[in-house]
């Protein structure tokens, strides 16, 4: 997974934002750019292509300006004043302003007379702006707004991690660190704007459940715990780089020092006490969110955001459960070569309890990626034209995230590449972490999978803003589920151990059709999923609770990761049909990752477009 979740997205990817994760779409119908009259262009400057590109900046400045979030994740840093208005009726009204802005404006444009890279680019970008203004709406927006953040996603938890000195912000001189500052000082009112938003929803009863206001309680408490020379928010004055004077150094560490004690640690305070006193009495003891007023249709529009396609949820409950059986055949036939008798269900058992299956200490875990890692990068040619510049480091979750984490997400790199993408490993309950995990894990998180897909897109300055650091779920995590698959190819999953290991990854996806509808459109209580989970995989039982409390705070967002893959797999097959000996799995992944994360409509119709024109050649 994205830990910004990308949630395209919302996935803004890299790390999906509370913002984003909270904007959901409006159906619409069949994407057609020239389903309706184009307006006449008058002095038209520059050729179709420019002026569109021109459209994109001026939509990309007005975003800056209103999602401080996605600069932030972008390497630079937003406006104190813009990040102050975060989960504010200001901010929302503006957003909604500069996309009916951006839609009026790409009217004046004739797809007909664009380029193919730049019909793509309008395609897209018309149908984000159509989503993103569906979410934007009065009906939506009372349904998302008022719950600003939750255990799984948030600024409560993200915002330590950005601040602190490895973090997405810049710390080289003296003027950065008065501006990230100001940031600090403001995350205060934001964290006063999201107490004043949940209380909206305690008036409208639109609620979150109490399992996940009681998590985000936990996570508070973790932070307030540690030692202000500790914490996060410090971490910047206790390394500085070179260039900074003794006495500005002095000045800085009493000023973040003043920062966290009198401004952020009691803003923290109030949250707890708010969502301890007011907000904990009043949410919802139900999980799923059809719970919810209005849940079960903010369910089928989450899915089509987070899958990018119209879906039924009891055709995807039943596809992942025809999904879990395919995967349960396999599995019997690696517990064989593994040498073990009895039933599937009783090595999962075996699995989950058996000492040689799990790491013994932390730094087992990191060699065993750092040796996967080392494999990956010496096959990597074979399949890819294009690597990415940007360097990937491999670290376990910082200790107060890692309780409430799943087993491994990244963070994506800056774009002009000086700060590293980021592999996070969970490292938190060893006995509950497997070794045969290790290879599939590292190839959907780190290479081939996230690292190069949000790398390889950042990079590209062809690309506009929003392909290059946009997104959707089905894209992002399809892409990787996918990476997961070349370990076959590549030959790491001849070890019956690693084979286990990519197997247990695809069937938790195909799992998570059949618990994430469960919960949502089923009425599946906690206690069903995770042990619906445990009974179909060998995963541990601090995995499966951790998964299950994601789905609840998070819906539709796990069938993301098995109908992405599908696609893709699918789309692979039909090339390769059609192409035979001219198929060339690099261009085919030159493809696939040469636009951004598209979603899975226009993707398909790209590759389609490729088969068309491999074929004339």
């Amino acid at each position: 997974m994205v830990s910004y979740a990308q949630m395209g997205e919302c996935l803004k990817t890299g790390a999906i934002t509370a913002l984003g994760a909270a904007l959901f779409i409006t159906a619409c119908g069949p994407l057609n750019a020239q389903s309706s009259p184009v307006p006449a262009v008058t002095a038209a400057l520059g050729t179709d292509d420019e002026r569109l590109m021109g459209l994109f900046r001026d939509d990309a400045r007005r975003e800056d300006a209103l999602d401080p979030m996605a600069v932030i994740y972008r390497g630079g840093t937003p406006s104190p004043t813009a990040f102050r208005q975060m989960f504010t009726d200001a901010q929302l009204h503006a957003q909604r302003g500069s996309v009916n802005e951006s839609i009026a404006a790409l009217r004046r444009i004739d797809r007909r007379r664009l380029s193919d890279e730049r019909r793509i680019s309008y395609d897209v970008f018309l149908l984000d702006k159509r989503q993103e203004l569906g979410g934007l709406q009065p009906d939506m927006a009372a349904l998302t707004a008022v719950r600003p953040f939750n255990h799984f996603g948030g600024l409560h938890i993200e915002f330590p991690s950005l601040v602190a000195r490895d973090g997405a912000l810049k710390y080289d001189d003296a003027v950065a660190y008065r501006a990230n500052l100001e940031l600090m000082r403001g995350f205060a009112v934001v964290l006063d704007n999201a107490v004043a938003r949940f209380r909206q929803g305690l008036g409208s009863g639109v609620v979150e459940t109490r399992l996940t206001t009681n998590n985000m309680i936990g996570q508070i408490d973790t932070l307030l715990a540690q030692p202000v020379d500790q914490s996060p928010f410090t971490s910047p004055v206790r390394d500085f780089p070179p260039g900074i004077s003794p006495a500005e150094r002095a000045e800085l560490r009493a000023a973040y020092a003043a920062a966290l004690r009198d401004e952020v640690l009691p803003a923290y305070r109030r949250l707890r006490a708010f969502l301890h006193d007011e907000y904990l009495p009043a949410a919802r003891e139900r999980i799923g969110i059809a719970a919810m007023r209005g849940g079960t249709d903010f369910y089928r529009r989450a899915i089509r955001q987070h899958t990018t396609l119209s879906l039924d949820p009891q055709r995807v409950h039943q596809l992942g459960l025809d999904e879990v059986a395919r995967i349960q055949g396999d599995m019997d036939g690696v517990r064989r070569e593994l040498g073990y008798d009895g039933d599937l269900k009783t090595f999962f058992n075996t699995i989950r309890t058996d000492p040689r299956f799990h790491p013994k200490t932390r730094e087992q875990l990191a060699a065993g990626f750092a040796a996967v890692a080392r494999k990956v990068d010496a096959v990597v040619p074979q399949y890819f034209n294009r690597t990415p510049r940007t360097k990937l480091l491999i670290e376990p979750y910082p200790a107060y995230r890692e309780k409430y984490e799943a087993g491994g997400s990244y963070n994506q790199g800056s774009p002009d590449g000086s700060r590293p993408g980021v592999f996070y490993y969970n490292a938190y309950d060893l006995p509950s972490r497997f070794l045969s995990g290790i290879t599939t894990l590292y190839l959907h998180e780190g290479a081939p999978g996230h690292h190069f897909q949000i790398s390889l897109a950042q990079e590209d300055r062809t690309l506009p803003d929003f392909q290059r650091f946009g997104g959707n779920n089905a894209y992002v995590e399809g892409w990787a589920l996918y990476a997961e698959t070349l370990g076959y190819p590549m030959g790491f999953y001849k070890d019956p151990l690693q084979h286990w290991g990519t197997l247990d990854d695809e069937m938790l996806r195909a799992m998570r059709l059949v618990v994430d509808t469960g919960i949502h459109a089923k009425g599946w209580s906690r206690e069903r999923a995770i042990a619906y989970m445990l009974a179909n995989s060998g995963m541990g039982e601090s995995d499966a609770t951790a998964e299950v409390e994601r789905y609840i705070a998070w819906p539709g967002q796990a069938l993301s990761y098995k109908i992405g893959a599908l696609t893709i797999q699918r789309l692979r097959k039909k090339a390769e049909a059609a192409l035979g000996a001219r198929f060339d799995v690099r261009d085919f992944h030159d493809q696939i990752l040469g636009s951004g994360a598209l979603p899975l409509p226009i993707l398909e119709a790209k590759i389609d477009r490729w088969i068309a024109r491999t074929r004339a050649a």
